[in-house]
């Protein structure tokens, strides 16, 4: 597990140097390596491309990172392409590109943050208050240079305060549900989809007027500017909602005594779906993989376990008889007798298959709701 400390460093004429420099690098990979492929069939190794490839105005392990990046992107394409045909492999050149420090190109020394880029070449300076990092990465935000500093975090076990273990359901309308084995949690995500909605009419609004411009004129560009401007302010409101409250979630389970966090596997519901293209457009933007990271990397920085459990059939199946039914609405009602909050229902579901548990006996407490306010407090 890591952690990432982020910095607004501004923008500078050494900045830029270093950012198209490490852009021309990454150029030289990516036509070096087509150009292979076409005249000699053979798809060269990292090892292969580091020795044709230098830089002298970059550090050795920035330029080797830049080459590790391209391979990461063309091993992530090679994947993909097993069930996405349409897939494209990285082809994109690039004028300005992140520049990356490794370890050993790290230095601090009185309150600075040295950043080595060569032999014969002055290192990148600035002030720095913070322990040593693993890795420095410096890139562009949209509007200035950020300077991202890696630091690994083992988890501390010994935080922890009981033996517990909660199931979370994460879902579309709800961000998660939640149940510890005594009360259940419902995270509303109303809000989320409200802005993902104003999200969605926001481009489709500025993009049929960018359409009616003709490419590259004044108008043109300063529609480009401000949808840039637009989205950045609505995807911002997005990852705060998110923070904050997963980091209010993981807090009630750390203060609860939580040991075990199950989380339902959901990595696979958008394969084979088609509910129409209102709900198809929702599956394919619901952000349950940014949820559960945000989840994970809190939790095991407070020292708890998290564990993937599959969720197949969780909110359809009766927790006290078992028998399997749809239901409708947000209601779960049995022919026993039971009901419950549906996304409850598949919380409690879920961590009683990952413990093997049987059925419920007694009477559930209602659940209780937690919905976003801007002063929650969050971690990052």
């Amino acid at each position: 597990m890591y952690i990432v400390r982020k910095l607004k460093i501004g923008k500078t004429k050494e900045l830029d140097n270093l950012a198209r420099n490490a852009g021309e690098t990454y150029t030289k990979v990516l036509v070096g390596f087509w150009r292979v492929v076409r005249k000699k069939g053979i798809w060269l190794s990292p090892n292969a491309m580091m020795k044709m490839v230098k830089n002298r105005n970059l550090h050795s392990q920035s330029t080797q990172a830049i080459v590790q990046t391209f391979f990461a992107s063309l091993k992530s394409w090679r994947e993909r392409r097993k069930t996405d045909l349409k897939a494209k492999p990285p082809k994109r050149r690039r004028r300005y590109f992140r520049i990356q420090w490794k370890e050993d190109a790290i230095r601090i020394k009185d309150g600075l943050l040295y950043l080595s880029n060569g032999k014969g070449n002055n290192p990148l300076v600035l002030p720095w208050q913070f322990e040593k990092p693993k890795l420095v990465e410096i890139g562009w935000d949209g509007k200035q240079y950020e300077l991202r500093a890696t630091y690994l975090n083992e988890p501390n076990l010994k935080q922890t305060q009981g033996d517990k273990t909660a199931g979370i359901d994460l879902g579309e309308i709800h961000i998660a549900a939640v149940y510890n084995g005594e009360q259940s949690y419902i995270f509303n995500g109303r809000l989320l989809r409200s802005k993902r909605r104003y999200q969605n009419k926001l481009k489709a609004f500025l993009q049929s007027k960018i359409d009616k411009k003709k490419k590259g004129s004044r108008r043109w560009r300063r529609l480009i500017r401000s949808k840039a401007k637009q989205l950045a302010k609505i995807r911002n409101q997005i990852h705060d909602i998110l923070h904050k409250e997963t980091t209010k979630l993981v807090s009630i389970l750390y203060r609860e005594g939580i040991q075990t966090v199950v989380i339902g596997d959901v990595r696979d519901i958008r394969k084979d779906i088609d509910y129409g293209s209102v709900a198809n457009q929702k599956l394919h933007q619901w952000a349950f993989g940014k949820t559960r990271y945000f989840i994970q990397y809190k939790a095991e920085r407070l020292g708890l376990k998290t564990v993937l459990q599959d969720e197949s059939y969780t909110s359809q199946e009766c927790p006290v008889c078992g028998v399997r039914h749809k239901p409708k609405g947000r209601e779960f009602k049995c022919t026993c007798g039971f009901s419950y909050h549906r996304d409850g229902v598949g919380a409690i579901n879920i961590r009683r298959k990952y413990l093997g548990l049987g059925p419920v006996v007694g009477v559930m407490a209602s659940p209780i709701g937690v919905r976003y306010q801007p002063h929650m407090w969050c971690s990052s």
